[in-house]
């Protein structure tokens, strides 16, 4: 391995803001998007419902080359390839803001995924390589903040640029952020690679098939009525893990060794990410979503109803390092995941005639208990591997907590549609069907807490961080 035995202390201040940078880029494009589709479709003359391409084209690039970010990092440095992500995702973005019509947008949001797959897991094997483990959970803590702002700015963001610039600029504001990040990795970003460069292509190619077959899976949920392709898509996605574990069983070298899921911290936090992001992840877009159809506001009032969640996710980062060092990840992450689907099981409490702003408090906090789960989850799932499965177990976490997003937000909106549905039941009333949506999620997720009883009560004692 490649690396410096001690980092410039300039490097390990800045390195955390790079990766923020590359983070807040991909949460706030990804998110930004949603409230400006209709005048897109409108500008390219092109049905709103067409213009979910433009999303799953994105998803399904991510999907398909996540698991050869840790590879290339390997083979060509980290600083080479994070660098070549940033370009790739800016000149991405300039291309959308260029489209004519939905085949040259779609081109360039594939474009854009490229960049994504690779920015956010190579950005994050660097910090991972760069501190000792009693550091990196504050440089990590930092790092993750703007995973819980961009996707509540994207949508107030994308609101306000909507209506009073043009669609163009939702892509163009990506440009000068990602010049920020260039500048900076250039010269302060590691450049750590392996001597071990044998690629396992077929495993590969298995891997991205499954992630491929399930994404488009999660996106057909939400596109379609009849369930027998989606459930044969699913099959198919799943079938090919089991094709996968089969090859890596009897390959040398596969490109996610099985002998990751031997450290049992790694293999909590990749199931219990999975687990607690199946009731978390859908609740930034039902939130909002139940605020224009139910309660006829606007995208912009929505926004800011999600608003405190990103500044409480910053209170709460303050905090994180020293409730981790107090109560430990067991008893932290079990008593977080009760208190995240608690609070949500609470937005299914006003009725219509409340006032929408008694779900503000509610999303107050939640912002503050997420702040505190995401870092946990993280952390302890590379607490335990050795430098040698870093670049294979970061890239597999990676895959993992995309399809855990894609997996929340479809079964939030499957149990939404099942409710709405059910005319008896929620009284012909659409506010109705979210609250026992909030109900059955916020159940879930209290329940996926149990989860992380796997976990020692010593377990993350070595990411004990210097506060």
């Amino acid at each position: 391995m490649q690396e410096s035995t001690s980092p410039p202390s300039t490097t390990k201040k800045l390195l955390p803001v790079i990766l923020a940078t590359s983070i807040f880029m991909q949460m706030l494009d990804s998110t930004i998007l949603n409230t400006s589709l209709p005048t897109i479709a409108k500008d390219l003359n092109e049905s709103p419902l067409n213009m979910q391409n433009a999303i799953i084209s994105y998803v399904l690039t991510l999907a398909l080359f996540m698991p050869v970010s840790g590879f290339l990092a390997d083979k060509f440095g980290t600083r080479k390839i994070f660098i070549a992500s940033l370009i790739l995702f800016a000149a991405g973005s300039l291309f959308c803001s260029l489209s004519h019509n939905l085949t040259q947008l779609v081109f360039a949001r594939v474009l854009q995924g490229i960049g994504g797959s690779l920015m956010t897991p190579v950005g994050k094997l660097a910090l991972i390589r760069t501190f000792p483990k009693n550091e990196l959970l504050k440089a990590m803590n930092f790092a993750i903040i703007p995973a819980l702002i961009g996707p509540v700015l994207g949508p107030l963001v994308g609101g306000y640029m909507v209506d009073y610039l043009s669609w163009h600029w939702i892509f163009l504001i990506n440009i000068p952020i990602g010049l920020i990040g260039i500048v900076l990795s250039i010269k302060y970003m590691p450049d750590y690679r392996s001597n071990i460069i044998d690629f396992d292509l077929k495993g590969f190619l298995i891997f991205a098939a499954a992630s491929l077959l399930l994404s488009i899976a999660l996106e057909m949920f939400g596109n379609t009525a009849h369930m027998t392709p989606v459930l044969s898509v699913f099959f198919l996605g799943f079938l090919m893990l089991y094709f996968y574990y089969r090859h890596a069983t009897r390959d040398n070298n596969p490109i996610f060794p099985l002998n990751l899921f031997k450290v049992r911290t790694f293999r909590v936090g990749i199931v219990g990410n999975l687990a607690t992001r199946l009731g978390i992840s859908s609740v930034p877009l039902l939130l909002p979503m139940m605020i224009q159809i139910a309660y006829g506001q606007s995208a912009v009032t929505s926004g800011w109803i999600v608003a405190p969640m990103a500044l409480t996710a910053m209170l709460a980062k303050s905090n994180v390092i020293k409730i981790l060092n107090k109560f430990g990840y067991r008893k932290t992450l079990m008593f977080n995941t009760f208190m995240i689907g608690i609070l949500i099981c609470c937005m299914a409490i006003p009725v219509i005639q409340t006032s929408f702003y008694w779900y503000m408090p509610i999303i107050a906090l939640l912002g503050f208990f997420n702040s505190i789960q995401f870092t946990a989850m993280n952390s302890i799932s590379i607490a335990d591997l050795r430098q040698y499965h870093t670049s294979s177990g970061n890239s597999l976490a990676s895959v993992n907590q995309q399809l855990a997003i894609g997996f929340g937000i479809a079964f939030g909106l499957i149990v939404l549609k099942v409710f709405q549905g059910d005319v008896k039941l929620i009284h012909n009333e659409i506010h109705n069907a979210f609250r026992y949506t909030f109900l059955v999620i916020g159940g879930l997720t209290i329940l996926s807490g149990f989860v992380f009883r796997r976990l020692h009560f010593k377990d993350g004692e070595n990411m004990r961080a210097k506060e």
